[in-house]
């Protein structure tokens, strides 16, 4: 499948953009830039040089993604949401010697208007609400909100919340009511048994 670079959009010489790809208007994409295929890049995204984002990757209107981040496979970005790359950034001070790497797992859905401060690895199939600040890592299938961005429950890789305690709470069980899929927490850690 051909790819769709919009006539607004800018993508440098040497970037990768994988089959199926569609990058749309006033977007864009630095040379040293790896994109896999299907993904979409929708209006006004950068993405910076030093910049892996794996394959079905949807990035929505707005979103810068600088130097330092991966994105695996089927993450999704909402609407202006932020990525940072320096901790301590100054205008008259030169830190990109200390561009910190930000992780964001297979699965993982960050929601619109989210700042992620770099340094952290977001897990698989995690959800950062609309608005959350992430300044430290976060679990697999963790559900995050506020600022900074806390811990408040578990979901599953469809996305729906599950009845079971936070990390912090105790042990238990709980089944998606889409997939059938068993989701264990057990010592903080929720795991995933798919139904067969």
């Amino acid at each position: 499948m051909d790819n769709l670079v919009h006539a607004s959009a800018i993508v440098d010489a040497g970037a990768v953009l994988g089959a199926g790809t569609r990058v749309w208007h006033f977007s864009h994409v630095c040379g040293g830039a790896r994109i896999g295929s299907q993904c979409s890049l929708g209006q006004n995204v950068f993405i910076g040089n030093d910049v892996v984002i794996g394959h079905n990757v949807k990035i929505q209107n707005n979103v810068s993604v600088y130097d330092a981040v991966v994105l695996e496979d089927d993450v999704f970005c909402g609407p202006s949401m932020v990525f940072t790359n320096v901790h301590n950034p100054r205008a008259a001070v030169v830190r990109k010697h200390e561009y910190r790497r930000t992780l964001v797992r297979t699965g993982a859905s960050i929601g619109a208007n989210a700042t992620v401060v770099c340094g952290v690895t977001i897990g698989a199939y995690a959800m950062i609400g609309a608005g959350a600040v992430v300044t430290r890592d976060v679990a697999d299938f963790a559900l995050m909100a506020g600022v900074p961005a806390r811990h408040i429950g578990w979901v599953s890789r469809h996305g729906e919340r599950l009845d079971l305690p936070r990390a912090a709470h105790g042990d238990g069980q709980a089944r998606c009511p889409h997939t059938g899929d068993v989701y264990t927490v057990a010592g903080g850690v929720c795991t995933v048994q798919t139904a067969s």
